[in-house]
């Protein structure tokens, strides 16, 4: 009968700690900040549509900076993953492309009709172009490393910032929306073909990786009173970072330039022999 009905056994379950492994914070801490840009950039959408201009734009600026932060927080963290890249991309699309483009749409676009819908459409396609090339090249392993201080075009968060413009502008008592449709929409156009072109803009990766002692207390203080006057004077003060970063875009592709030659020049030197040195 031993042989028939063998003496019953229960199933040996794996323990929790073997199908369920517990994730680091560290690398869902940058998601999550990615998460809240995307829920600023979809939130702004409604808000526009309810008359809050303004506020919808502060919430575009928002995403923007913490586009910025993201990254940084991910790397100190060590917490990169292909996901967090991916989902990054989708976001900065949402909220630099369809956000950006329909606020616009609804501030000051839908006078030009269909001309105007091409443009919300133009931008969003941009930024979905631009955001692909990005991550085609960071995978790039003959990408020099100079290459990296600069970005090839002009990246989302600062395009959605640059093409806000007529909003700041609006906000300061300049009447765009009377009487700029026409202007905004040829600028809209200017800033799409910066994303896409292969201008190089400083990206200021390495800007305060390493600060001189002395400089540190100068620096808080200069902190200090920029974020004094973004809060007191908002739409001022970006109307004028905005105007200095497009100013700016010539230099920085003259000091690419630059970089490129001497680069050229230092591959094209004979490596020195000890025969030759002889």
């Amino acid at each position: 009968m031993s042989d028939l009905f063998p003496p019953f056994e229960p199933e040996r379950l794996e323990p929790k700690r073997a199908r369920f492994k517990s994730i680091p914070f560290r690398l869902i801490a940058p998601n999550l900040v990615t998460l809240l840009a995307l829920c600023l950039g979809l939130t702004a959408m409604r808000l526009v549509v309810e008359g809050k201009l303004e506020t919808a734009t502060i919430c575009i600026l928002i995403a923007a900076a913490l586009d910025g932060i993201d990254g940084r927080l991910a790397r100190m963290l060590k917490g990169t993953s292909r996901f967090g890249a991916e989902l990054d991309s989708l976001s900065d699309f949402v909220n630099f492309g369809v956000a950006t483009g329909y606020v616009l749409w609804i501030f000051v676009l839908h006078d030009l009709k269909s001309f105007g819908w091409i443009i919300v459409l133009t931008l969003a396609c941009a930024m979905a172009l631009r955001l692909a090339r990005f991550n085609v090249m960071i995978d790039d392993p003959n990408r020099p490393d100079w290459q990296k201080n600069f970005f090839v075009g002009m990246p989302a968060p600062a395009g959605a910032i640059t093409a806000m413009l007529p909003v700041y502008l609006q906000a300061i008592g300049v009447p765009v929306q009377e009487y700029g449709a026409p202007f905004v929409g040829l600028y809209i156009l200017f800033i799409a073909f910066l994303t896409i072109s292969r201008i190089p803009c400083y990206a200021g990766k390495t800007l305060g990786a390493r600060i001189p002692r002395d400089m540190v207390l100068p620096i808080f203080v200069a902190v200090v009173v920029v974020a004094g006057l973004l809060f007191a004077y908002t739409f001022e003060v970006l109307t004028l970072v905005v105007v200095a970063y497009l100013a700016l875009i010539p230099l920085s592709v003259a000091r690419y330039r630059k970089l490129e030659r001497e680069h050229a020049a230092s591959a094209t030197l004979p490596e020195e022999t000890p025969e030759s040195a002889a």
